[in-house]
């Protein structure tokens, strides 16, 4: 509960009794919010507060990235949207090592850009869903990349920590860096070629990207930094994105669902399922903390080492989650020391936007769109104004691995809606930002919410930390004895000098239909309905 201590400074949750939407920018909550407030849907106020983010927050996502949509319709079945881009059919791991990467794929190669799917979702999205027209759900966007927009006070923090990476390409620095900097919180910034192409989308659909002058434009770009990209390649992705079966488990009497690989929605619930079997309301801080760190490192090491394109992982899902793999995943769990990870069988082998919507007819979307680092690619073509996203670095260049790219082939995703329900209910939309963290934050965002009875919001605040690469990564909230007594179990100490991550939900009361809405403080978004 909220004590109102003008020294906490935290935010209570929003209440609303029809529809509401949660971002992490202002000026896209609006967007979505009035969409609703004219008789938009979930969907148009989803795509509307998309395509305003991919204007006002540069660094995190655009129309040169992917997305991935889970959409319940009231009393309805839960549908999987795939809207991530595919590598071009020239892209095999003999290629690239022919071009000198042996170990890995690097944020601003023209290689780590795969064919961006987030039009193709969006246009796929409204086509199938929506009720407003396209070009009315753009309104706002267009507004903002032509007339300009005011840069957020965390959208400008990030901006600064990231324009050694936008000065290094001159067609991005000529955009993102106007007078040799990074604008400051405050400042007006506009993108109107982005605006040229939001208006071409809006009024003729995916085909104005991913076929004719821009994308031929695009082509020429990534070609003419050595990329393998074609206009067949971007031609396919017209109406690539595809629906999808979600993938779900069980947690103390909730149903998680997930989109399936590609994306690592399947660490999300491995994760889940290992902590089940602990009691974590009852756990210390610290021993709640250590069992989730352990927890997530028996994920994210299976989700390397198995996780790739759908067509290259198959089955993975029922045995991961089966109760044999659970038990002995969660039986490798030492409450007095951290282990290094395993895999139950032994075989060899970054950035984002998340919103979500609840609609006046209880229809709910959680939507995820990224260009996955800060600024993506860091490649921008000067012609048409598209920054470029980097997906294709999480590709392995190891042949034979399900992740390694190959022809048209669709890698790894770190982004992931979630969506939870009960007996074919809708009980809440939500999502967690922050890259690689994203599966750990979802489990350990929906264990505060369903093990320990917090509000959205006080789950949202709650201090963070992240097991990877060997080091547990904490936020420089979390106290001191509690840093010392996982320290002493053995974890490697990492003291973050920022937040980590961000998150939105919406929950639908079963009782009173009320909804009750988070966004995370560590962002500038926040939580609006009627």
């Amino acid at each position: 509960m909220t004590t109102f201590d003008f020294l906490s400074g935290r935010r209570p949750a929003t209440l609303a009794a029809r529809a509401m939407i949660a971002t992490s920018h202002p000026l896209a909550t609006s967007a979505g919010l009035a969409v609703l407030t004219e008789g938009g849907n979930a969907v148009d106020a989803a795509i509307a507060a998309s395509a305003v983010q991919a204007v006002v927050d540069p660094l995190m996502t655009g129309i040169g990235g992917d997305c991935f949509v889970l959409y319940a319709p009231r009393g309805g079945v839960v549908r999987a949207l795939n809207g991530s881009g595919r590598a071009p059919a020239a892209a095999t791991v003999e290629a690239l090592q022919a071009a000198g990467l042996t170990s890995e794929i690097p944020q601003t190669s023209p290689h780590a850009v795969t064919v961006p799917g987030a039009v193709s979702a969006w246009c796929r999205l409204h086509a199938d869903l929506g009720s407003l027209p396209l070009v009315r759900l753009f309104q706002d966007a267009i507004g903002y990349a032509r007339d300009g927009y005011p840069v957020t006070p965390r959208v400008a923090r990030d901006w600064a920590e990231a324009a050694s990476l936008i000065g290094a390409d001159p067609d991005a620095a000529a955009v993102f860096l106007p007078d040799a900097r990074a604008p400051a919180a405050g400042a007006r910034h506009a993108q109107p070629l982005l605006a040229d192409r939001l208006a071409e989308i809006a009024t003729h659909g995916a085909a104005s990207f991913y076929q004719g002058p821009t994308a031929a434009s695009m082509v020429a770009h990534l070609r003419g930094l050595g990329g393998l990209h074609t206009t067949d390649d971007f031609a396919e992705a017209t109406e690539g994105a595809e629906w999808v079966t979600p993938i779900s488990a069980g947690y103390r009497g909730f149903d998680i669902h997930q989109c399936p690989p590609n994306g690592q929605g399947l660490a999300a619930l491995l994760i889940l399922k290992i902590i089940e079997g602990f009691d974590m309301a009852a756990l210390s801080p610290a021993d709640r903390l250590h069992v989730q760190a352990e927890a997530t490192k028996l994920a994210y090491h299976h989700r390397d080492a198995l996780l790739g394109d759908p067509e290259h992982c198959r089955d993975l899902t029922e045995t991961l989650l089966s109760d044999r793999t659970i038990q002995a995943l969660r039986a490798r769990i030492d409450m007095a020391r951290a282990l290094p990870p395993a895999l139950w069988d032994e075989p060899e082998h970054k950035d984002t936007i998340y919103l979500c919507v609840v609609d006046a007819q209880g229809n709910a979307v959680s939507f995820i769109n990224s260009i996955f680092h800060g600024f993506g690619s860091g490649r921008l073509d000067p012609a048409t104004g598209v920054l470029f996203q980097s997906r294709g670095a999480s590709f392995r260049l190891v042949p034979g691995h399900p992740n390694a790219i190959g022809p048209r082939k669709r890698p790894m995703h770190t982004i992931i809606p979630g969506m939870v329900t009960q007996g074919g209910r809708i009980v809440m939309p939500f999502g967690v930002m922050g890259g690689q963290y994203q599966a750990a934050g979802h489990a350990a965002f929906l264990s505060a919410v369903i093990d320990r009875g917090l509000d959205l919001q006080q789950a949202m605040d709650e201090p963070r930390v992240f097991a990877t690469d060997g080091i547990l990564q904490v936020e420089p909230t979390l106290p001191d004895d509690i840093c010392a007594d996982l320290a002493g179990r053995g974890h490697k100490i990492k003291r973050l000098t920022g937040p980590m991550g961000g998150a939105q939900a919406i929950r639908v009361d079963a009782a009173t239909g009320m909804l009750e809405g988070g966004s995370d403080s560590r962002k500038d978004g926040m939580a609006l309905g009627f």
